[in-house]
């Protein structure tokens, strides 16, 4: 006996116009590391090794970043050997470790890329994210950022840091460039 058909996939997300046509330009998004892509905790083992704990959701999109030609970029305040190999895993190759000022780490992954402020996204929760997310085209930050993040945020997200947030950004940008629907019939296939 065949399964029922339900058609083609159809994508469940809806974003406000206005968000969708900040992100229609972004070719690049700097991502946060700690309280973005992880849940901003910090745990050590008794060695002093940091251990950083990922989410799949945020991993699956930014694999689908990349296959819409979209480049996730990281830029991050610390270290550490579990980061540099759940990027590996992931494919990300542009990123920039235990960099505090973050602003000219940006700039030199813009000039790189030959891109500019207008085509770049960020995702940020701290003081330390705010010169990125104040010249990016679309700046998002999850629930948990600082108050003043949350204030020059363009998008807040509905789901928490290391928690599907960055998830959240990669659909809204496949959403806004017109990728989301071929992506989401071909995993459906």
């Amino acid at each position: 006996m065949n399964a029922p058909s339900h058609g083609p996939a159809a994508p469940a997300l809806n974003f406000a116009p206005a968000l969708l046509l900040r992100a229609q330009t972004v070719q690049v998004v700097f991502f946060d590391v700690d309280g973005v892509m992880t849940d901003g905790r910090l745990y050590f083992s008794e060695s002093g090794e940091a251990l950083k704990r990922f989410h799949a959701l945020d991993g699956h999109g930014l694999k689908l970043l990349q296959r819409a030609g979209i480049t996730p970029a990281v830029i991050t305040g610390r270290d550490s050997a579990a980061l540099r190999l759940r990027l590996q895993a992931l494919g990300v190759t542009h990123a920039r470790f235990g960099t505090e000022d973050k602003r000219p780490a940006a700039e030199a992954l813009l000039e790189s890329l030959q891109l500019d402020w207008s085509q770049a996204a960020a995702m940020g929760d701290d003081w330390p994210d705010l010169p990125v997310l104040r010249r990016c085209a679309l700046a998002v930050a999850p629930p948990g950022a600082h108050a003043e993040v949350l204030a020059q945020a363009h998008h807040i997200t509905q789901r928490p840091g290391g928690q599907g947030a960055v998830r959240e950004l990669c659909d809204l940008l496949l959403v806004a460039q017109g990728h989301y629907v071929k992506l989401l019939q071909e995993a459906a296939a």
